[in-house]
C-alpha cells in the first residue's frame, strides 16, 4: 500500500511568508539604522578634525601677522578694547624692496538670501603691488558654522597684544540635516588665544 506525501497546505504557506518578510523587514531596519549611526559618527569625527585643522591654520596665521583689524575707535576705552568681531583682517606678507604685500579677511558669512542655516568661515586674500591691488582669492574655509568671535585686545599704537578665537561648528558634512536633528548632534566648540610672534619677541 502507498502512503500519500502530504505537502504544505495554503495558510501553511502564507504563514511561512508572512514570517519571514518580518524578519526581513526587521534586519533591513537594523542595518539602516546602523548604517545612518555610522554616518553620523563619521561626520562628527571629520568635522571635529577639520575644525581642529582651521583653527590651528587661523592660529598660525595670526602668530605671524601684522598691523591688524578692525581698529577700537578709542584704545584706552574699556567698552571698546577688547573688541570682539566676526572678522579679522592682518598682513600676512610685506616685501619692501618690491612694495609687494598681502592682506588676509577672515570673516563669517550668512547663509545666502532664501536660505537657512550655519554661516561659513571664509578667507580672502588680497595682493597689493605699490598700494595697486593686483589679485584676489576668494574661497571658503569651514562650512556648518553656527558662530565664530575674533576678541582682539590691542596696545596703545594700536598694536594687536592678544587675539582670541572663539570656534563653534554643528557636523553636518554630508547635508543630510534630518540625520543630525534625529540624533542630536552636539556642536564641537573650539577656544583658544594666542599672540603676535613679532610681540612675543619685544617682550
Amino acid at each position: 500500500m502507498t502512503k500519500l506525501r502530504r505537502g504544505f497546505s495554503l495558510v501553511e504557506m502564507l504563514i511561512a511568508l508572512t514570517i519571514t518578510s518580518t524578519l526581513l523587514a526587521a534586519t533591513m531596519t537594523a542595518l539602516h539604522a546602523s548604517f545612518r549611526a555610522y554616518k553620523f559618527t563619521t561626520d562628527a569625527a571629520s568635522t571635529h578634525v577639520v575644525s581642529r585643522i582651521v583653527m590651528h591654520r587661523l592660529l598660525t596665521m595670526v602668530r605671524t601677522g601684522d598691523q591688524f583689524g578692525p581698529y577700537p575707535a578709542d584704545v584706552l576705552a574699556a567698552n571698546q578694547n577688547p573688541l570682539t568681531s566676526t572678522y579679522l583682517e592682518f598682513i600676512s606678507y610685506y616685501d619692501a624692496n618690491t612694495l609687494t604685500k598681502k592682506v588676509v579677511r577672515v570673516e563669517r558669512r550668512d547663509a545666502k538670501s532664501g536660505e537657512q542655516g550655519p554661516y561659513t568661515l571664509y578667507i580672502i586674500e588680497k595682493t597689493y603691488v605699490n598700494e595697486t591691488l593686483t589679485a584676489t582669492t576668494d574661497q571658503p574655509l569651514l562650512q556648518g558654522v553656527t558662530d565664530v568671535k575674533f576678541t582682539l585686545e590691542y596696545d596703545i599704537g594700536p598694536r594687536l597684544r592678544r587675539a582670541t578665537v572663539d570656534l563653534t561648528v554643528q557636523p553636518a558634512d554630508t547635508k543630510d540635516t534630518s540625520l543630525h536633528t534625529e540624533l542630536s548632534a552636539p556642536t564641537i566648540r573650539l577656544v583658544s588665544s594666542v599672540m603676535p610672534r613679532r610681540l612675543e619677541l619685544e617682550q
